[in-house]
């Protein structure tokens, strides 16, 4: 059996070989070292064997692999921790997650934030005695055999359901047994770092029918340095968390008569209508042209795009002349029936086509967060119909312009393509032709991307852009979907140069993502210290006696205001110093004193948000630096 590494080398082993021998085969360090390993493709543990011709990467802490790998062996480590303390505690499921892990488990002890430092100290024991994860294959009357005995019909039901000629893990730590696929740590000494972050409530299957149980949610790392730097970094997030300050900062309101539903306040709508207009020059530089579509359009529509069979449940309806309607949860059937209104010929392809439109999607109340999740919102949406050939080129275009708006915030991005989902419309072929399509055009870029088998739209496959904010978190926003489906579903043709009619291919875009997920990102990404050109008050106009002074100021905000600035003269009857400090809380970008001195030589002393020092220059220089940070957006 041969077994492929990425630097080309090429070694022969027995059929069945573990992955931990393959590794010592390399060097000792190198199996101390690292977690475990992806094979053809899929992520395993070291005590994993292999069958068969494989190509095999190793891989460590820093690789996505690794963190899944070191988290989930980090639940089981807890579940050990939780039998041992609450010996009655059955166990659900215990995954990795994006940040950390979890487990659900049904317990008569009632979990508080306090039991979660017991929790630990047995965790720590448990390292301390020193095991392997043991991986044991077993049949499915064993298995059933086993997990009835303990009474544990959380598994027993999954076994149950598992198909008859499935091979059925268990993995042992110490004397905690769980049903499980894997992978795994070979050894649980590497989690040298954990915290256990959060308790809370979670249904069996997501299913509230089922019982509720307990979720337990953890982080781990392999040193105590790296926890340090997390919990910090959570620490930050806390004091960056965008409803905490879109109240402080008066920006939008969430409230129990409309749960999903945000009131954008005055300084929100400021920055919403920044956004907006940043966004409606580019695309009328980049040729789009922009149209609206209707909130309400019938059933037969949302028959004929998918909707109604794929998406109904995320949908909101109505009846109009006892017809029945639905709310939009997407633009593009709208799109598809401007595109339709009229003939085209395949010279006037591409044709790009720009929605601001606002959609309602319903969520359960338990998933709705902030501006991260809510029920309406404004997709920044755009359809691009154009000719086969067209394709890379188009995507390519649309990856530019998403660049520029993205490095205009600092964000840096990761690039992923997700590919056929199980419950998709089309032909294979089409759906083969789309992937390698949008693979050509990264590619073509230079950029990196991974692959997220099955995670494509019902109609397509697509592009998503995670956006890293300040603090380095990710967060999904713009996604480029390539379909060939909803052409065909609506029929829409142009004739070709030969006089007869052919189908479009179609690119559905969305760069902010949503303006109300995009807003709330922008808020904990910039600490709500946002810059000049977004903030909704650039500038606090400080008299430093409302008595003397007063009159001067009021002439120089207004003639601020006349050239575009938001400004704000405080003419309270306060000491200067507490108008300043005040100014600073509330992130203003800067803050403008004026004196006896000032007035009379036409100048302004300046302080900018998060400085101490001050700076006096003349009033003409302090106009033509704003100007320019407001028009280059710095």
């Amino acid at each position: 059996m041969k077994v492929r590494f990425p630097n080309g080398d090429e070694r022969e082993f027995d059929n069945g070989v573990l992955l931990i021998d393959v590794a010592k085969s390399i060097s000792e360090g190198l199996a101390r070292n690292v977690l475990g390993a992806v094979v053809n493709g899929e992520i395993k543990g070291l005590q994993e064997p292999v069958y068969e011709d494989s190509d095999v990467k190793f891989v460590k802490f820093e690789d996505e692999e690794g963190k899944e790998i070191f988290w989930h062996t980090s639940s089981h480590l807890m579940a050990a921790a939780i039998q041992r303390l609450y010996p009655d505690t059955l166990f659900a499921i215990g995954p990795a997650i994006e940040n950390g892990f979890y487990y659900d488990i049904d317990s008569k002890h009632q979990f508080v934030p306090e039991d979660l430092e017991q929790i630990e100290k047995k965790m720590q024991e448990i390292v301390k005695e020193g095991h392997l994860m043991i991986r044991e294959e077993i049949s499915r009357q064993d298995a059933l055999a086993l997990f009835e005995e303990r009474k544990d019909i959380y598994k027993v039901e999954l076994i149950s359901e598992m198909p008859e000629d499935e091979i059925i893990t268990i993995y042992r730590l110490g004397d905690f047994v769980d049903l499980c696929r894997g992978p795994h740590l070979y050894d649980i000494k590497k989690i040298k770092a954990f915290k256990l972050m959060s308790i809370a409530g979670a249904y069996w299957r997501g299913n509230s029918d089922n019982q509720m149980l307990q979720r337990i949610y953890g982080i781990s790392f392999e040193k105590d340095k790296e926890l340090k730097q997390y919990v910090n970094m959570i620490e930050e997030a806390k004091k960056r968390d965008h409803r905490k300050l879109g109240k402080e900062l008066e920006l939008f309101l969430l409230k129990e008569e409309g749960p999903g539903f945000p009131f954008y306040l005055p300084n929100g709508m400021i920055i919403k209508n920044a956004l907006e207009d940043y966004w409606r020059g580019l695309h009328a530089r980049e040729g789009y042209g922009e149209i609206t579509t209707p909130l309400i359009l019938n059933r037969q529509l949302w028959l004929t795009s998918g909707h109604w069979d794929h998406y109904k449940e995320n949908m909101y309806f109505t009846q109009i002349d006892e017809e029945d309607y639905a709310i939009k949860p997407m633009n593009c059937p709208g799109s598809m029936l401007v595109y339709k209104s009229k003939p085209h010929s395949y010279r006037e392809l591409p044709i790009r086509l720009c929605e601001l439109g606002f959609v309602h999607r319903h969520e359960l109340s338990g998933a709705l967060h902030g501006l991260f999740r809510v029920r309406a919102f404004t997709q920044d949406d755009a359809h691009i119909f154009m000719l086969p050939s067209q394709i890379k080129d188009e995507i390519i275009g649309v990856m530019k312009l998403a660049d520029e708006i993205y490095s205009a915030f600092g964000f840096k991005y990761k690039v992923a393509i997700s590919t056929q989902p199980e419950d998709s419309m089309g032909e294979k072929e089409d759906w083969d032709k789309a992937i390698l399509a949008l693979k050509e055009a990264v590619e073509t870029l230079g950029i990196e991307y991974k692959i997220n088998e099955g995670d494509g739209a019902f109609y397509g496959p697509k592009i998503d852009i995670q956006l890293l904010d300040s603090m380095g978190r990710p967060w999904q926003c713009g996604t480029i979907q390539l379909d060939f489906q909803m052409p065909e579903r609506f029929d829409l043709t142009y004739v070709d140069e030969n006089g007869e009619k052919k189908r479009p291919v179609m690119l559905h875009r969305a760069i902010y993502g949503s303006l109300e997920r995009f807003l709330g990102i922008l808020i904990e990404h910039y600490a709500g210290n946002f810059p000049m050109w977004l903030a909704p008050v650039q500038a606090t106009l400080i008299p430093v006696s409302m008595e003397h002074h007063y009159e001067g100021v009021k002439a120089i905000e207004e003639q601020l205001k006349s050239k575009g600035f938001r400004v704000d003269l405080d003419a309270r009857d306060e000491k200067m110093g507490k108008k300043i400090r005040e100014s600073q809380m509330s992130k203003i970008p800067y803050q403008l004193v004026f004196g006896d001195k000032e007035l009379e030589e036409n100048t302004v002393t300046v302080r900018r948000y998060g400085e101490k020092q001050t700076e006096t220059m003349p009033l003409e220089d302090f106009i033509k630096m704003a100007t320019e940070e407001v028009e280059l957006k710095k």
